[in-house]
């Protein structure tokens, strides 16, 4: 089994900065992606940014230039950089990680509790 754990969510003004921070655990062997997705309050899910084991990154047109993601492979952990927040930035955002427990099994994907970012105008 896997554990994902997200951090870093809370209150902040338009114009500010967040960082969040999310850690895999558990039966990890390779870890192929890790992404963040939000949520807003009667919305679908959405991709926000995703890190592949290649180091290839992609990121939703909406946050493209505010928001950064990057990865420390050593701590199993991704990072969301997010600047010049605005107000449709609130959403609850989930961690998401795609990974495999040995070599002989399929990719599985996993999912955080989810962390609330809330940007007030």
């Amino acid at each position: 089994q896997v554990q994902v754990v997200e951090s870093g969510g809370g209150l902040v003004q338009a114009g500010g900065s967040l960082r969040l921070s999310c850690a895999a655990s558990g039966s990890i062997f390779r870890i192929n992606a890790m992404g963040w997705y939000r949520q807003a309050p009667g919305k679908q899910r959405e991709l926000v940014a995703v890190i592949t084991s290649g180091d290839t990154t992609n990121y939703a047109d909406s946050v493209k230039g505010r928001f950064t993601i990057s990865r420390d492979n050593a701590k199993n952990t991704v990072y969301l950089q997010m600047n010049s927040l605005k107000a449709e930035d609130t959403a609850v955002y989930y961690c998401n990680v795609l990974c495999r427990s040995s070599p002989w099994r399929s990719s599985v994907e996993y999912w955080g509790q989810g962390t609330q970012v809330t940007v007030s105008s």
